[in-house]
């Protein structure tokens, strides 16, 4: 019988606000991942962007980040990341990818395998590691350590998790948007890391990777799943609900809902920050391409 690998779900957005949705994609990624009866997954991490990205209606990740972790007080697997909306400015997706990869390769802050701005993620990840090393000796105990050379499957205690990106089915498509993706950024998320995408009404992800030949290369790394109970939660609604002062109950969690209510968060006048500016990605190449909106 096989063995399972350990794996980690990293979701990397605006999160704005979380949404019962956003947790949704998670739980369908792990039973879909599970089933394979190749993985077993042991932590989904949510990493919202930097202020600094200056998507549309972008409100404080001080916000953001306080919303989530009220949301995730749920979860006994899920929990929000700060490290990436604390930067100075906004961070590549795959550096964040990098940054969790070191933290699991190595506990030593002298790992010379990547640079020092990824290592420095390491520190923001201890939680993760604790819980890794609770992991390891679970599983050391529950499968046998001994391994066949002809099973590459099967599981060996000393296996670090495997790390993959989390996203709704239509990030693949942003893959197409002139300048907003480095070529060899996307080619190293799906090679070395891989995508779990979950699927929305209205789109077609294996047809966003037929065409793609660099997402058909890898297509043997990017995991499809489909959510046969329609779900279209949009945060950008929300936001649009909250500002005509319609209910969202019961679309995002009640907690998230009084700290929205609280703090005013979202106003007619949140809606139209950045308006009109570049996505960051854009802006650093220089292009003239129109701002997406949200």
């Amino acid at each position: 019988m096989m063995s399972r690998t350990p794996l980690i779900l990293l979701a990397c957005g605006s999160f704005n606000p979380i949404t019962n949705m956003h947790m949704r994609l998670f739980e369908l990624a792990r039973d879909h991942l599970q089933k394979t009866g190749r993985y077993q997954v042991i932590e989904g991490i949510m990493s919202p962007v930097n202020d600094d990205y200056r998507k549309k209606g972008l409100v404080s990740a001080r916000h953001r980040i306080a919303m989530a972790k009220l949301a995730l007080e749920t979860s006994d697997w899920i929990r929000v990341d700060p490290w990436e909306s604390e930067q100075e400015t906004w961070t590549e997706t795959v550096k964040v990818l990098r940054g969790a990869a070191t933290n699991l390769r190595s506990g030593d802050p002298t790992y010379k395998g990547f640079d020092l701005a990824q290592l420095q993620l390491k520190h923001h990840y201890n939680e993760s590691l604790r819980l890794l090393q609770s992991k390891k000796e679970f599983m050391k105990n529950k499968w046998p350590i001994e391994r066949s050379t002809e099973d590459p499957l099967s599981y060996q205690h000393s296996v670090l998790p495997e790390l993959k990106l989390l996203c709704g089915a239509d990030f693949l498509q942003t893959f197409k948007t002139p300048n907003l993706w480095k070529e060899e950024h996307i080619k190293e998320i799906v090679e070395k890391f891989g995508l779990v995408c979950i699927s929305r009404a209205g789109s077609d992800p294996a047809q966003y990777i037929s065409e793609s030949d660099l997402l058909t290369q890898f297509q043997h790394n990017i995991f499809l799943v489909k959510e046969w109970i329609q779900n279209e939660i949009s945060a950008t609604q929300i936001r649009y609900a909250l500002c005509r002062g319609l209910s969202v109950k019961y679309l995002i969690p009640d907690s998230v809902i009084s700290y929205i209510a609280h703090h005013n968060i979202y106003t007619e006048e949140s809606e139209r920050k950045n308006e009109g500016d570049l996505l960051q990605p854009l802006k650093l190449h220089n292009t003239t391409v129109n701002p997406l909106n949200d």
